[in-house]
């Protein structure tokens, strides 16, 4: 008579909870997914065995959020730092070049440019001396004449660059081949360098920071593409595969898609190569 009693008892409450279940259900949402790459001059393909991330935040915005934590120096700034004279430093932010090996930069470079900037009259120098250019003028002047007799070696060091102005003004092309003799102290390399290890640091940490802050639910496709999450609070979500992308022929595929989920609804999301992005263009300059 007592179990009974408890089973109408369990089956009274069963009752009672099923429309607070109900009610329960119905304030959450779900979201339906297939996923489908088509690659060049081939069939769409389904996206097998991808895992997929539901965030509350774009994964582009969380990208810029870790990337904000430790930002790149300003170009301005970089260039503070480098181990070279004020005077290249003043032209690098003059000019919007980075690469001093730029086979473009003796189009660049004006004669005032080269007498003014130690590095260029170095390199303008090495370049054209040793008989490699005919009549170009050498220096008659000795360091050792420096203490020894300056007012020697003052008139014999300005009688040389007046005679390397003439010929540089009158001899424009003697300045191609310069970039050659620039390599030692070309900003691009340590620029470039800086520039990976910033990205390489994003690459590694936003997965982690979106999985940490702003993950509401991970979907694994099936071998038909196909993958599906529920019990999801109405609101704006992204579909994203964290910049890890899924490879189809010559496609390189990643996703961060907005969806909106509606209580007690089921929206349906196609990802396609209509809604990502390649991967290699996000790895373009």
């Amino acid at each position: 008579m007592r179990n009974g009693l408890r089973f109408r008892l369990a089956l009274a409450a069963g009752w009672f909870l099923l429309p607070q279940i109900a009610r329960a259900q119905g304030t959450t949402g779900a979201i339906d997914l297939s996923a489908r790459i088509t690659a060049t001059g081939v069939q769409p393909e389904p996206v097998r065995q991808f895992p997929l991330y539901v965030l509350t935040k774009s994964y582009e915005d969380v990208v810029k959020e870790v990337a904000g934590q430790d930002p790149l120096p300003t170009r301005d700034k970089f260039i503070d730092g480098l181990p070279v004279s004020q005077e290249l430093k003043t032209w690098l932010k003059a000019h919007d070049i980075i690469d001093l090996t730029s086979p473009d930069l003796d189009s660049v470079l004006t004669t005032d440019d080269i007498m003014k900037t130690p590095e260029f009259f170095t390199a303008y120098q090495r370049s054209n001396s040793g008989g490699v250019t005919k009549g170009f003028p050498t220096p008659k002047y000795r360091e050792a004449d420096k203490d020894a007799n300056p007012d020697k070696y003052q008139k014999q060091k300005e009688e040389f660059l007046t005679a390397i102005r003439k010929f540089l003004e009158t001899h424009p092309a003697s300045i191609q081949g310069i970039e050659l003799e620039l390599t030692g102290v070309n900003p691009k390399i340590p620029w470039d360098n800086l520039q990976a290890a910033h990205k390489a640091k994003v690459t590694q940490f936003g997965p982690d920071t979106a999985q940490l802050k702003y993950l509401a639910g991970k979907m694994l496709t099936d071998l038909e593409g196909h993958a599906a999450i529920s019990g999801l609070s109405p609101g704006t979500y992204w579909i994203s595969s964290l910049g890890m992308y899924a490879p189809s022929g010559d496609r390189r595929l990643v996703w961060d898609v907005p969806v909106t989920v509606e209580p007690g609804r089921t929206v349906h999301v196609d990802l396609s190569n209509l809604n990502a992005t390649d991967s290699r263009q996000l790895s373009s300059p």
